[in-house]
């Protein structure tokens, strides 16, 4: 039992390690490695934070790619955390509510697509520990779908890097310092072995995994982001946030600028979603951000509310040439209009100089 839930610890760390052959894609709370000689990479980590000033609840979804038949993650929390699965529709939800508004403008003078450069038009639109307890100690463990979940405590910060290490994990000797601070915070962790359900010889784990929901104690809103600093290939994090204020990152932690790329007052009343909400009308907050430089990364993101709650949604434009009738272009008619005009100009003006002409001849002419 412990072996394997040492298996999981380790298989999340080489994620943000490097490890990997792949590149993969930002496991913003931890690390995931596979095992042996095998490959895994995470092409895509979603996740969804729900806090209400008391609670916090994360619910997680990677997809992956690669060879692993088995692989490990590991998630510091803050406190005592308890570990289901989550509800895969719920991001199908978010999708929808935090889509672009669709736009259409239009412009006078033809581009590129527009005729007569095409026949076509173009679219341009994107629990703090007390007492004696053991360095490290298994404190519960639940079989959730892909998920062998075990949650862990340590209180010594090479206590949990020998703890793996002996279950068969040849963790980096950087780790004992990465979770330094955790544990100095009496944080506890979540480790997961990742296999296939329906594992047999030679199936690997590839594609959508279950989600996975976590939830612990905090009267602060924080994402763990620190073990991310290990990663060696740039990193990207996407976070829906959900709470009675728009949310905002209290620093960059060490990458670029937070995006955000929804804000508004959602009310679910039913799905997934208003099931994580109780059905109560909640701030929605989407956030992107990228770490090129995953080891500038210095800390843990705490998201705190913002001065106003000011609502935001992207635009995405769909540029059409302005045309008339039965699609005429304005442009072509206006031009029409004014060679029309000056042909028009251009004769009153020949016809008025041809009558003065005949006049001042008929003056000249003896009577």
């Amino acid at each position: 039992m412990k072996r394997r839930i040492l298996f999981l610890l380790f298989a999340l760390l080489a994620t943000q390690v490097g490890s990997l052959v792949v590149p993969a894609y930002a496991c913003g709370c931890g690390a995931m490695i596979p095992d042996g000689g095998s490959r895994i990479g995470v092409d895509r980590e979603t996740s969804v934070v729900r806090w209400d000033g008391r609670t916090e609840q994360i619910v997680m979804r990677f997809t992956v790619g690669g060879n692993a038949q088995r692989a490990a993650w590991i998630m510091p929390v803050p406190g005592r955390a308890t570990v289901e699965l989550g509800d895969g529709r719920m991001f199908d939800e978010l999708r929808q509510l935090t889509r672009p508004e669709r736009r259409t403008r239009t412009h006078f003078w033809p581009r590129e697509g527009d005729w007569p450069f095409s026949h076509t038009t173009g679219d341009a639109a994107g629990a703090p520990a007390t007492g004696a307890v053991p360095p490290v100690g298994v404190v519960g463990r639940e079989q959730l779908g892909d998920f062998d979940v075990a949650r862990l405590t340590a209180t010594d910060p090479d206590a949990l890097k020998n703890w793996l290490e002996s279950n068969g994990f040849s963790l980096p000797d950087r780790l004992a310092t990465e979770v330094k601070p955790y544990v100095d915070q009496h944080w506890e962790y979540v480790a997961v072995r990742l296999a296939p359900r329906d594992g047999g010889a030679g199936k690997v784990l590839r594609g959508n995994l279950d989600p996975l929901k976590i939830r612990f104690d905090s009267d602060r809103l924080v994402y763990p982001m620190r073990l991310s600093r290990m990663a060696r290939t740039p990193q990207s994090l996407g976070l829906y946030v959900l709470a009675d204020h728009r949310m905002e990152p209290a620093t960059r932690i060490g990458g670029s600028a937070p995006k955000v790329t929804f804000a508004g007052t959602v009310e679910p009343k039913h799905g997934a979603l208003a099931a994580l909400t109780d059905g109560e009308p909640v701030f929605l907050t989407a956030l992107d951000q990228e770490f090129p430089d995953p080891g500038r990364i210095d800390g843990d993101h705490e998201l705190r509310a913002t001065p106003e709650d000011t609502p935001y949604r992207r635009t995405v434009y769909r540029d059409e040439l302005l045309t008339v009738g039965d699609g005429t272009p304005v442009w072509l008619l206006t031009i029409g209009a004014a060679v029309a005009a000056t042909a028009s100009a251009l004769y009153v003006l020949h016809l008025r100089r041809y009558r003065r002409l005949h006049r001042e001849a008929t003056a000249r002419t003896p009577q």
